[in-house]
């Protein structure tokens, strides 16, 4: 039986990715825009740290855990999950510039497409606390913290940062508040506590599918880098040179750089 204070430390782990993603929204504080470039560069930023938390976090500790084909297996259900969340949502794409005028059926509709996008790296959070209390980690207020819980929290929190400088960018453009635009940024990542806690209930309850779990996680967010990301990145650099890949390309570089030696620290 997990204890209820495991369940909330895991919650407050996903927490404190949500409020890191209101991070993003501070420059505005100091800057009245963000260059086109800067935003590619930020996008690139994310997308390297997530591929580096999959790859060197998710994927890697799920290997030591079970085999190649059960982290295989959980990869193509993370992708298929993404996917059929995001079709049965198709017809309901949110831009941030409605978040501020949203009624409350809107802010419903709102946060279930927010979900498809957030609750991955949250499922993400809570797989990497699976050995939560056991031995081998590192003494966190009275908890034993596995260190790959450590790493994911910290990558997911860097990358919630440029995803809430995103998420600012039109609600800036419309003369949206300063702090209304950073509640708005963690707004779009409260699922992510969520997803944490229900994703640590099941990996501590059905051990045995713990592999399928850091695949799955991995595969949902590899997914997003690939399908949403990346593309989003380009359109927004199109009319640089070269359509922007350059810098996308130095963002992902800057962000494999910074998380790799965190992973074998």
């Amino acid at each position: 039986m997990v204890a209820l204070d495991a369940y909330l430390f895991v919650f407050v782990a996903g927490l404190i990715t949500a409020l890191a993603t209101g991070i993003g929204a501070l420059p505005f504080f100091f800057f009245e825009t963000i260059s086109d470039r800067g935003n590619v560069a930020l996008w690139g930023f994310a997308s390297g740290i997530m591929i580096s938390a999959s790859l060197f976090g998710l994927v890697q500790e799920g290997l030591a855990e079970g085999t190649p084909v059960e982290i295989a297996v959980g990869m193509l259900a993370g992708v298929v999950l993404v996917v059929l969340a995001h079709d049965v949502l198709t017809d309901a794409e949110i831009d941030p510039r409605e978040y501020a005028e949203a009624d409350f059926k809107k802010l419903i509709l709102i946060l279930g497409v927010l979900t498809v996008h957030s609750f991955p790296e949250g499922i993400a959070v809570g797989v990497s606390f699976a050995d939560l209390g056991l031995e081998g980690g590192t003494v966190l207020f009275g908890f034993t913290v596995p260190l790959l819980a450590v790493f994911m929290t910290l990558a997911i929190s860097i990358h919630n940062v440029p995803e809430g400088t995103a998420i600012s960018i039109p609600l800036r453009a419309m003369g949206v508040s300063k702090w209304k635009m950073v509640w708005w940024a963690v707004f779009s990542s409260l699922p992510q506590p969520i997803g944490a806690v229900v994703a640590f209930a099941f990996v501590r309850y059905a051990r045995a599918f713990l592999p399928y779990g850091f695949g799955f996680a991995a595969g949902a967010m590899i997914y997003l880098v690939l399908s949403e990301f990346v593309p989003e990145a380009l359109e927004t650099g199109a009319d640089l040179p070269r359509g922007g890949k350059p810098v996308l390309v130095g963002g992902i570089a800057l962000g494999v750089a910074l998380m790799i030696p965190l992973a074998y620290i």
